[in-house]
């Protein structure tokens, strides 16, 4: 021991960036949190609390798995929910059917329950090296970091909180790890276009990350892109008037126009009633005629006839897009 170091100070650790050493082993990671915990009057916190590690359990062993609830590496729980490490070799069939049998053992629980408490849980899922020698503080590690971040992320509570309490229990967010090495790899009984891509964003922390939702039992209107993350930028005033006589809603009030960003530039221009028109705002600008829905490709009434717009549509937020509009458009108004 170095006379410098007193003895009852711990080793100072590895210094990063100073050599090489090996990884650490990879982990599969899963975090669970229940929904509203917060919101439960405190005596019903302890019930909670015990019962969603019996609940995971109970799914595991129905799923076929039980071996990685059995061998869970690191477990703890968070009070309002649960995370462990397993063999990432297993990750597909926490996938599937583990994701959908928790969906299942949620409603029964919910169906035979004689308390007023309805679990239902955002899951996260995760791969990545972690420190797993069987001591005290093995799993934290950078994985550990963002597992926790993909749970409290608000694409995956805007999905539960949009959809059907009576129906779904489960909304789960995989990393794009996860999505990549277990999912579109072909290892997943399922298909990739049963998830969705959604940027994964925390509200008060620096993380962003693209991120899938998969959710076993759809229900309500979790297909709005506003849940997924994207944001509406504009929306006209409605009852400019009523619509022109060849319009299969002709005398109704105009519908409100809305204006949504996504992350790669497209803009998705449509009304509430229906039709929806989609481009990209880097393009050098729109031709032709718009089609589908009603009151889609119209202004004030008067329908657009393929002339070009001018100016930068991303910058605008208010008015009439703020960008002049060349030709007449009241040309061969029909």
């Amino acid at each position: 021991m170095s006379p410098s170091r007193r003895p009852d100070l711990p080793e100072a650790s590895a210094q990063p960036y100073s050599r090489s050493r090996p990884l650490p082993p990879y982990r599969g990671i899963v975090a669970v949190d229940a929904k509203d915990f917060t919101g439960y009057p405190a005596i019903e916190h302890g019930e909670i609390s015990r019962a969603i590690p019996q609940l995971l359990q109970t799914s595991f062993e129905r799923a076929g798995i039980a071996e990685v609830w059995a061998e869970r590496r690191f477990p703890g729980s968070t009070g309002d929910g649960y995370v462990f490490g397993f063999d990432p070799a297993k990750m597909p069939f926490v996938i599937h059917p583990w994701l959908s049998t928790l969906q299942e053992v949620l409603t029964e629980f919910h169906v035979h329950s004689t308390g007023a408490v309805r679990i239902r849980l955002r899951v996260s899922l995760h791969i990545g090296p972690l420190p797993d020698a069987g001591e005290e503080y093995d799993g934290n590690g950078t994985p550990r970091n963002d597992t926790h971040r993909l749970l409290d992320s608000r694409p995956v509570k805007a999905m539960l909180a949009a959809s059907s309490a009576n129906i779904t229990h489960v909304a789960a967010i995989l990393s794009d790890r996860c999505y990549q090495d277990a999912v579109v790899s072909g290892y997943t009984g399922r298909h990739p276009d049963h998830f969705f891509q959604v940027p994964a964003t925390v509200e008060g922390k620096q993380f962003e990350q693209a991120a899938w939702l998969y959710v076993p039992a759809p229900s309500g209107n979790l297909y709005d892109r506003r849940i997924l993350g994207d944001r509406v930028i504009e929306d006209h005033e409605s009852g400019r008037g009523e619509r022109g006589a060849g319009s299969r809603s002709a005398g109704r009030r105009a519908a409100p126009q809305v204006r949504i960003r996504a992350d790669k530039g497209n803009v998705n221009n449509g009304t509430v009633y229906g039709g929806q028109s989609v481009r990209n705002v880097e393009s050098g600008g729109v031709g032709g005629d718009y089609t589908g829905g009603d009151s889609i490709g119209s202004v004030g009434g008067d329908y657009v006839r393929g002339d070009r717009f001018g100016g930068n549509k991303a910058g605008t937020v208010h008015g009439n897009q703020g960008d002049t509009v060349h030709g007449d458009k009241r040309e061969d108004r029909r």
